[in-house]
């Protein structure tokens, strides 16, 4: 698999809030990079392919990062590691960059969506989402962007945890417990009846 995403930065010298808020008027984004030997170096981004890279990459797809000194570019396979954003506005303030080996496995939250109409619901159940995210093992190009949960065969009171989840090939979750990811519940007044029959 190739990378075909580049985001074009380059490093700046200046730091500190001062710094940084001159660089957002000027529409360039402050970030660090961490590279995978652990050094750490801080780059500018321009706003707008930035937010056109997110977009699309998230936090989990891996794309080169361009970066310019002075001249001299270098590039590194990287993904997004944090995100800041501004307190009311919806914009940037700052953004990690992860440094990734393409040979070596990663870490990451990748989201969780759900699909259809579980048929526990059409009988009147309730359904429960547990969580929106769940954390991922494997190659950096192999991460997938989301993992989608079909609930559309699912009954009253049926539950998919997450040793359960369908994952693509060379892709494993990491937990400690084997957590609900969605259940379909009886509703609290039906249960109730049951409870008093």
């Amino acid at each position: 698999m190739n990378i075909e995403k580049t985001l074009s930065v380059q490093k700046r010298e200046g730091s500190g809030k001062g710094a940084s808020g001159r660089l957002r008027t000027e529409n360039l984004i402050p970030g660090v990079f961490y590279t995978a030997k652990g050094e750490n170096i801080s780059v500018q981004a321009p706003a707008l392919p930035l937010e056109k890279l997110y977009a699309e990459a998230g936090r989990t797809s891996v794309f080169n990062l361009e970066i310019d000194d002075n001249g001299q570019k270098t590039v590194h396979p990287v993904i997004i590691w944090d995100v800041q954003y501004h307190p009311y506005k919806k914009v940037f303030c700052h953004i990690d960059y992860y440094g990734v080996d393409l040979d070596k496995p990663v870490t990451v939250d990748v989201p969780v969506e759900f699909v259809g109409v579980s048929r526990g619901v059409k009988l009147g159940g309730q359904l429960e989402t547990y969580r929106e995210v769940v954390r991922l093992s494997s190659k950096p190009l192999d991460v997938p962007k989301k993992i989608v949960v079909d609930v559309t065969p699912m009954d009253i009171n049926a539950t998919i945890y997450v040793a359960d989840l369908q994952l693509p090939e060379n892709v494993k979750a990491v937990y400690d417990r084997n957590f609900a990811i969605v259940s379909v519940l009886a509703k609290a007044k039906d249960a109730a009846e049951e409870a008093a029959e």
